[in-house]
């Protein structure tokens, strides 16, 4: 905070919390939650796993670490993936396949970013879970990734999955022609002060994003590769359909 020119109560006012918490966040062991965590350190100039390492001490990737945070405090989640099933709905087998694909991780490093994901999946489980809406293009659906057997185990969790209340699965059409959101996978996710943050990746990192502007345009493209795809029980069908070629 002196680094940067701050004191409580400058920092308390550009995070929009009380200055009492803010002077609390000094002592050691007091840690803000997570949204605020990335506010602060965006206005420190810091890596919010710098200022407060605990809560980053998980199996992620280190550039994962924050929105890992972020995604177990949404309350809505949307993601859309061109290529492959979302993490929070893969499957061991297909989370290894991909993960083991070329050699490119050891076999170590693999075993702890499967298990964090497969720990990260319990947030649709819980007893107040996000809303979460996946669209995927029908792609993924017939991509073998593994064996035929990694892929039928896949589907058949992706449409059951797909059944539960609070989760949506809808799938674009192959025959469908170009489309906005073959540019790139994106996340977008909502917390439950309302707040707005995405996430990107490449093939080096990820990033969170909370520019409004950049939420803005990634909402844009969101309600454009929704309106791409089939209906919920539409895209079930699809799903249930492809599955049976795997077997």
């Amino acid at each position: 905070m002196a680094e940067a020119g701050e004191t409580a109560e400058s920092l308390a006012e550009k995070v929009r919390v009380d200055p009492k918490t803010a002077a609390r966040w000094l002592a050691a062991g007091r840690i803000p939650h997570s949204r605020t965590r990335v506010a602060v350190a965006q206005v420190l100039r810091r890596d919010a796993a710098d200022l407060w390492p605990e809560p980053f001490r998980r199996r992620d990737l280190p550039w994962f670490r924050q929105w890992a945070e972020l995604e177990q405090d949404a309350v809505s989640i949307r993601s859309y993936q061109p290529l492959l099933v979302p993490g929070l709905l893969q499957t061991e087998g297909y989370a290894r396949a991909v993960l083991g694909t070329g050699g490119l991780l050891p076999p170590s490093e693999v075993d702890l970013i499967v298990a964090s994901r497969l720990e990260r999946q319990a947030v649709l489980g819980r007893a107040a879970p996000p809303q979460f809406v996946a669209v995927i293009d029908e792609v993924v659906l017939r991509r073998l990734v593994g064996d035929r057997a990694v892929m039928s185990g896949q589907l058949a969790h992706l449409a059951a999955v797909a059944e539960w209340e609070h989760v949506q699965v809808r799938v674009i059409p192959a025959e469908n022609p170009w489309h906005t959101g073959l540019a790139g996978p994106f996340v977008l996710g909502r917390l439950p002060d309302g707040t707005e943050l995405a996430y990107l990746d490449n093939q080096l990192r990820g990033q969170v994003v909370t520019d409004p502007v950049d939420i803005a345009n990634l909402g844009r493209r969101w309600e454009s590769v929704a309106g791409e795809a089939l209906p919920q029980r539409l895209s079930i069908e699809l799903i249930r359909e492809v599955a049976t070629t795997w077997t």
